[in-house]
């Protein structure tokens, strides 16, 4: 049986590893097929594209930000063509929905706890493709205010209101189609840090999603049971 991993992530958004190393980490794992999904950035795909050998199937793919009628979701698009217009309108419109998310955190750190980020930091911050509260949680880390970034997160940003930045997930899914890919809800009962979904909730945000054009859902996540995955 293949072993794969359709859900990874590069130094482009939250990964910590470049594509380079990311790739040695699959074939050092015997992954035969797998898909970079770089939150709502598409710049490691060329990279990796160019160090595939010839017995891994790699799939192109993304990871868009969504909100759809009070359901904050996560939707993943595989197999998508990256130079397809309306994916990098869509990624553009994303960009500068997260510079206000990352500017309205930056100010909450400094007047809720005096917390005030230093050139450098905020250099590395903008330098980014897709800069999300993990890259703002490390920052934390570095600095010994927080032992991880669960906490970081927890203590520190949960607080701040920062309005809805997030991409429309009926948009997000439509574009994702658009540009040849198939649409697939992240982790659906709940992502990092995140309480998880009871059964009626989810089927509720089920029917939300199916009908905004949803075409798949994420089963096997790190964080979900035995019992959860099966359901």
């Amino acid at each position: 049986m293949a072993k794969f991993d359709l859900h990874l992530h590069s130094n482009n958004s939250d990964g910590s590893d470049t594509p380079q190393e990311l790739l040695q980490k699959v074939l050092d794992a015997n992954i035969e097929i797998f898909a970079l999904t770089d939150h709502d950035t598409v710049a490691g795909i060329s990279i990796m594209r160019s160090l595939i050998p010839t017995d891994v199937k790699f799939i192109p793919g993304i990871e868009l930000t969504s909100k759809t009628r009070g359901v904050k979701c996560h939707i993943l698009g595989y197999n998508i063509d990256e130079n397809n217009s309306a994916l990098i309108d869509l990624i553009e419109k994303g960009k500068q929905l997260r510079k206000i998310k990352l500017e309205t955190r930056i100010k909450f750190l400094e007047d809720k706890w005096n917390i005030e980020l230093r050139k450098d930091e905020l250099d590395w911050l903008y330098s980014r493709n897709s800069v999300v509260k993990t890259h703002i949680a490390n920052i934390i880390v570095n600095r010994g205010l927080a032992s991880n970034n669960i906490e970081a997160m927890n203590k520190y940003l949960d607080g701040c209101k920062t309005g809805n930045t997030r991409f429309d997930g009926a948009e997000a899914i439509n574009t994702i189609k658009a540009a040849g890919g198939i649409p697939v809800w992240a982790h659906p009962l709940g992502g990092e840090g995140e309480e998880h979904l009871e059964k009626e909730e989810f089927l509720s945000r089920l029917e939300t999603m199916i009908d905004c054009g949803i075409q798949g859902l994420e089963c096997y996540y790190s964080r979900y049971t035995d019992s959860e995955i099966e359901f």
